[in-house]
């Protein structure tokens, strides 16, 4: 049967589909109708094959965070120090352009009111720290600096300014440079 899909494709195609849904309506206002809808399938496959709408929602925020995570370590590679902020820095800037991605994240962090997903995004959030942390061996101010900026950009990222020309939409669209941090340290920040 020529359209038939493998149930790894399945899966694949469900991710996307349920990615873009979350992305654009949440935990608590994405709907798996939708999502099986546009797959061409049940709810109840969608079900059998995640088991809950929270689990679906669960593993997406992970793997959004995954891969911003994943791409700014593997950016960084032998560079330590605040070296390694700037090309950490500009993987995740680009890693902005994927806008589900980007949501998604934001979506795990404003459903931290349900247990579960608040110690999924803890866990994902710690272990962004511990990236940044272990790769760059930087005290924890310049730590919390990076990360800081990077949310910032997460939301301005959600907020697509990319074509809006106005003096505040350019001034956050700045990337991180090297030397950006120099002089954010425990020292200077007491």
């Amino acid at each position: 049967m020529a359209g038939r899909m493998s149930g790894t494709e399945r899966r694949a195609q469900l991710l996307r589909i349920a990615g873009d849904e979350f992305a654009d309506h949440g935990l608590h206002g994405a709907s798996v109708e939708a999502i099986a809808r546009e797959a061409g399938i049940t709810q109840a496959y969608v079900f059998r094959m995640f088991g809950t709408k929270k689990a679906l929602f669960l593993e997406l925020v992970g793997a959004a965070f995954d891969r911003f995570n994943e791409g700014v370590a593997t950016a960084a590679a032998e560079t330590v120090g605040r070296d390694a902020l700037a090309p950490m820095g500009a993987k995740y800037y680009d890693l902005l352009s994927e806008r589900t991605t980007l949501l998604l994240q934001l979506q795990g962090f404003a459903a931290c009111g349900d247990a579960e997903v608040r110690d999924l995004v803890r866990t994902r959030f710690a272990h962004m720290w511990h990236t940044v942390a272990d790769t760059t061996d930087l005290d924890p101010v310049t730590v919390k600096s990076f990360l800081a900026y990077g949310m910032l950009l997460n939301n301005v990222a959600a907020l697509d300014i990319t074509e809006l020309d106005e003096p505040w939409a350019r001034g956050v669209r700045t990337r991180i440079h090297p030397g950006l941090f120099d002089h954010i340290t425990t020292e200077t920040n007491r």
